[in-house]
């Protein structure tokens, strides 16, 4: 007896509506309440333009909305060698694996056209797609997209710096080739 004290089933008996379920309580005979026009879910209110769109007054910006240091680039290297290299290759040259397997190729990004653009516009295509290319905003985090963005152009940068500006061990491994 007393081990059927704590199995009473009062909750689980009670009237209650189910999600969906028809009933009589409202007027326009539904269960369950619709959210209230212009209701945003907690953590999803995206009040900064700049952040989330990449763009001011529909323009693409031509800065990272947050300081890029060295551990951020590594977070971009790593982001974009899971959801770019792929298609883009490593390098960023558009050679991957599905491009070998017979997909359409991207364009590089060391193209002169792609090597001008403002990171905003880079971050606009992770997020929304390009061409064949697919949105990546459900997938990425907005963070995410753009240090994948600072990444890419550190891709460009490094294809195109000037010698001037390399280390001395840099400067010694293009002169033996390695």
């Amino acid at each position: 007896m007393v081990a059927f004290v704590g199995c009473r089933q009062d909750m689980h008996d009670q009237a209650k509506n189910q999600p969906f379920e028809a009933s009589d309580f409202f007027s326009d005979g539904k269960a369950g309440r619709s959210l209230v026009e212009g209701t945003i879910a907690r953590g999803y209110l995206q009040e900064d333009a700049y952040l989330y769109t990449g763009k001011i007054k529909g323009e693409p910006v031509d800065a990272f909305p947050f300081e890029v240091d060295l551990d951020a680039l590594k977070r971009g290297r790593e982001r974009y060698d899971i959801f770019c290299s792929p298609c883009h290759d490593r390098a960023g040259m558009g050679l991957g694996m599905v491009v070998q397997r017979g997909f359409k190729q991207p364009p590089t990004f060391h193209s002169d056209r792609l090597r001008a653009v403002k990171p905003g516009y880079l971050f606009d295509v992770i997020t929304n797609g390009f061409g064949s290319m697919t949105s990546y905003r459900a997938r990425i985090p907005t963070q995410d997209r753009w240090l994948i963005a600072a990444y890419i152009q550190t891709l460009q940068f490094s294809a195109y710096a000037p010698v001037g500006e390399l280390s001395g061990r840099d400067k010694e491994a293009l002169r033996s080739g390695k």
